[in-house]
């Protein structure tokens, strides 16, 4: 499915759409097919009250299903924010310091962000990005920070300071990764997609004996059944796919983007 979800959101709701409609129609065209003769009645014997359970099955599945991409996704903004807030901190605090500590730290934040923008956000978008490299820049700055010997008060506690921030920025950075993994899964997919056919081969049964009130009913459920996939598959994946986290709060902290030290 990855290059379902990969669409931006128009072509998905197309494709979506389409397919939905066209398991209906064989649904129906099947149904239809079958309830000849002796089968109307079999068929019609079958208990409409069965359609309010399916159907309670199905809402709390979307419930569920909605509830986990839109939690992942709130997440994977608030850890981006959180890692550019702290990368800003840690360049208004470099000011505090000599001019030499201050270049060097303002050489390895913009080296974090490039690394972050041009290599682990493609890595995050294909699901393959890992904790097993260590981010040399934020390494390297956290030693200079922990290496700083400070002559004031003032340094003292911007040190302490700097070195949270770099950590929190590290922190950020590890659960971006982790959460770039998260993923519907197989699983859920297939239980969802099985409720929506059963829904619909319900639908087809109970109505057999009228064809027009079969065919209204079957379409409307079926374009309600594709809206709900449809939300659920542009947020399955929080970096990638339709509605993606994108670095642009990190790329505000560069220099040549307004960032604190180039005011």
């Amino acid at each position: 499915m990855n290059w379902l979800l990969n669409l931006p959101v128009f072509p998905m709701t197309v494709v979506i759409l389409l397919i939905t409609w066209g398991v209906t129609v064989v649904v129906y065209l099947v149904v239809t097919r079958l309830a000849v003769g002796d089968r109307v009645r079999d068929f019609k014997a079958i208990s409409p009250g069965m359609l309010p359970p399916l159907a309670v099955v199905f809402a709390l599945l979307i419930g569920f299903l909605a509830a986990q991409v839109w939690s992942d996704a709130d997440r994977a903004n608030q850890v981006v924010n959180r890692e550019a807030s702290a990368l800003r901190s840690a360049a208004i605090l470099a000011n505090q310091f000599p001019a030499e500590v201050q270049n060097r730290l303002r050489a390895l934040i913009p080296q974090h962000i490039q690394t972050a923008v041009r290599e682990e956000w493609p890595a995050m978008a294909r699901r393959d990005a890992t904790l097993t490299i260590v981010p040399g820049a934020l390494a390297q700055a956290l030693k200079l920070a922990l290496d700083l010997e400070p002559s004031t008060p003032g340094q003292t506690i911007a040190q302490r300071e700097l070195v949270a921030a770099i950590q929190t920025v590290l922190e950020a950075r590890r659960q971006r990764i982790m959460l770039s993994t998260s993923d519907v899964g197989v699983v859920k997919w297939s239980a969802l997609l099985a409720q929506v056919i059963l829904m619909l081969v319900a639908i087809a049964l109970v109505h057999c004996d009228n064809r027009v009130a079969n065919r209204v009913i079957l379409f409307i459920f079926a374009t309600g059944a594709a809206a709900s996939l449809i939300l659920i598959a542009a947020y399955s994946r929080p970096f990638s796919g339709a509605i993606a986290v994108h670095p642009t709060l990190l790329q505000q902290v560069m220099p040549e983007a307004g960032g604190p030290w180039g005011l």
